[in-house]
């Protein structure tokens, strides 16, 4: 049977990698007092968890604007021990809860068809969620570097650049 995980609010939401660039795990971390539940996500989803929480937190303060600063806030956003993943995210979902002026980041867990997904939902200040978008950014940014000639990642074995050799593919 499928379980409901409800950390409202949460006092601690990051995303994390753990290895070497090329081989990094992602991780969607979140906390509540001692309740610590950590999520494996793809670096996709990390990108496009960033860009739709930006978008989200834009559309929420034109229509309900806070009196919450607004100001980035230090806060430790690196993953906490144990690292023990609950499970990998399949899909993702956003909301905001006028009432408690709360963002909900909900993720739905990886499953065969026909079976029901483990669900967790991190309930977040703005604050906490704007910190979020700037970690998450960074720690993707934090990957291998990107070739200038062929925009492919670089291995820290080397790389073969197509467009260096005579095998890039030209667009007319």
């Amino acid at each position: 049977m499928a379980r409901h995980i409800e950390l409202n609010p949460v006092s601690h939401l990051t995303i994390g990698t753990i290895g070497e660039p090329g081989q990094r795990t992602f991780y969607l971390q979140g906390s509540r007092g001692t309740n610590l539940v950590s999520l494996v996500i793809e670096k996709q989803q990390a990108a496009m968890l960033a860009a739709s929480l930006e978008s989200l937190i834009e559309e929420v303060e034109r229509r309900f604007p806070s009196d919450e600063e607004r100001d980035a806030v230090w806060t430790d956003m690196r993953l906490r021990e144990p690292i023990e993943p609950l499970f990998r995210v399949g899909n993702m979902g956003l909301g905001y809860n006028e009432e408690v002026g709360r963002i909900v980041v909900v993720a739905y867990e990886l499953v065969e068809e026909d079976e029901e997904p483990n669900v967790v939902s991190f309930w977040a200040t703005r604050v906490q969620a704007q910190a979020l978008v700037k970690h998450a950014y960074e720690a993707i940014r934090a990957g291998r570097p990107i070739c200038g000639n062929c925009g492919q990642p670089i291995d820290a074995s080397g790389h073969f650049c197509p467009n260096r050799n005579g095998h890039a593919t030209h667009v007319t």
